[in-house]
């Protein structure tokens, strides 16, 4: 598709110019501004086994770095108290945050006695779906995700899943368990993977459909330069002609006019429309789409905090040591000028299926379509608003594929950052991600 191409050609060039990364000179977070929302985003970067396609900061789990890690990262948690900040949400990604159910249980706990946390969503993967763990996570996590990528078996044995956390079959039957324990359990799903046929599409649709899950997510496969080559060389190039017709698969199983099953709460998650023994969720992996800042504690953690964004340090040695000197570990920063943080806006908001255009109005002094006059004036010859009045931008099907495109060519940005943030480790920890054999 033309305009898909021009987009992510557009967007490439414009993500790498504005995430242009410099040393931080801070130390510390700024404080928080008055009646601003913030949400909290915890990193926590050890998985039993790394999956190739994955950009974000891992390592192979070990106790002995794991458990002083959760320690301080419950130190950096206190750092924030002290700054004045408060939370509603906390969002716990990876890595795997269930790596050790009880140092997560601890930091949990601790994050509601601290802040006025209503609700915590956190990132799991299908092995730690077992009584022991679930028993635990129930009433501290309203919202677990569970990372499932596909139920088809090939797949799961290229993507160097099958050994790790079982058979679709398996996976399916611990995904029907652990339901009942959360208000919601999204399934994350992977689709344009590049053995990924649309025969086998239907099947895992048809499989989430099953599970009765209350959410699931289907991400287009998104990779950092570095990564694609890696996958490039192991299960294929990725063939993003055939992405929006993938789409519309998805689109048409799960949410289509007639009889829908779910409905959208992004352009990439979709709600199970609720019969009445299932809990409402509003939550979604894309916390930006709620809270526009954010602070991240953590090695690998990202930071959005008015203009500036902010990364901490990829070396768990070096989170740890700052940590314990009493400072937090800011690594690199970026900052953003007012075009730049309109256009974020406008696709969040969008991604989230609705700009506010009086909101925009009044936070930048502007009208969007004053703003952003090319932005506006390519998505309305894209055909993308449903809805386009003085209050409100909405999104028809076309738009909403439109912006998996824009948050897809974002989020490879931003691991774009992660791989200049992973090019400064040293030592034992370079050895480890990037040493003969680390994927083993």
């Amino acid at each position: 598709m033309l305009s898909e191409r021009l987009l992510s050609n557009t967007l490439q060039a414009v993500t790498k110019k504005t995430l242009q990364l410099h040393p931080s000179p801070e130390t510390m977070m700024p404080a928080p501004k008055p009646n601003q929302r913030y949400m909290l985003y915890m990193h926590v970067p050890f998985c039993e086994r790394l999956c190739p396609y994955c950009s974000f900061n891992r390592f192979p789990f070990a106790e002995n770095k794991a458990r002083p890690y959760f320690a301080n990262m419950r130190r950096e948690m206190l750092m924030l108290k002290e700054l004045g900040y408060d939370f509603e949400s906390v969002y716990i990604g990876g890595g795997t945050p269930t790596i050790m159910i009880d140092e997560l249980c601890d930091t949990i706990d601790l994050a509601k006695e601290t802040f006025s946390i209503k609700e915590v969503s956190a990132e799991t993967n299908p092995n730690h779906l077992i009584p022991s763990y679930l028993d635990k996570l129930q009433g501290r996590v309203q919202r677990l995700s569970v990372g499932v990528q596909s139920f088809d078996n090939g797949l799961l044995k290229q993507m160097d899943r099958f050994d790790k956390y079982g058979s679709g079959e398996e996976i399916m039957e611990r995904i029907k368990g652990a339901a009942p324990y959360f208000t919601a359990l999204n399934v994350d799903m992977i689709f344009n993977f590049p053995a990924q046929t649309e025969e086998i599409l239907r099947t895992d649709l048809e499989k989430v459909i099953e599970t009765g899950c209350g959410q699931t997510t289907f991400y287009p496969l998104m990779a950092s330069p570095s990564v694609q080559k890696q996958m490039s060389r192991t299960v294929g190039k990725v063939d993003y002609s055939r992405e929006e017709k993938f789409y519309r698969i998805i689109d048409e199983m799960l949410a289509n006019e007639t009889n829908p099953l779910f409905e959208h709460g992004s352009a990439w998650t979709f709600n199970r429309i609720n019969p009445s023994s299932l809990p409402e969720t509003g939550m979604i992996d894309e916390y930006v789409v709620d809270y526009e800042e954010y602070p991240a504690i953590g090695s690998g953690g990202i930071t959005y905090l008015g203009n500036d964004l902010y990364v901490n340090t990829f070396s768990v040695k070096d989170y740890n040591q700052a940590i314990e000197d009493g400072h937090m570990s800011l690594m690199l920063k970026a900052t953003f000028f007012k075009h730049d943080r309109m256009r974020y806006r406008f696709m969040m908001q969008l991604f989230g299926l609705r700009l506010d255009k009086k909101q925009f109005e009044r936070d930048f002094g502007c009208s969007v379509e004053k703003g952003l006059p090319l932005e506006v004036s390519f998505m309305k010859a894209a055909g993308a608003f449903a809805i386009n009045t003085e209050e409100e931008m909405t999104l028809t099907p076309k738009g909403r594929y439109l912006m998996v495109v824009m948050m897809r060519q974002f989020f490879i940005g931003v691991n774009g950052l992660r791989d200049q943030a992973r090019e400064a480790l040293r030592g034992e920890e370079r050895e480890l991600l990037f040493g003969a054999g680390v994927l083993h």
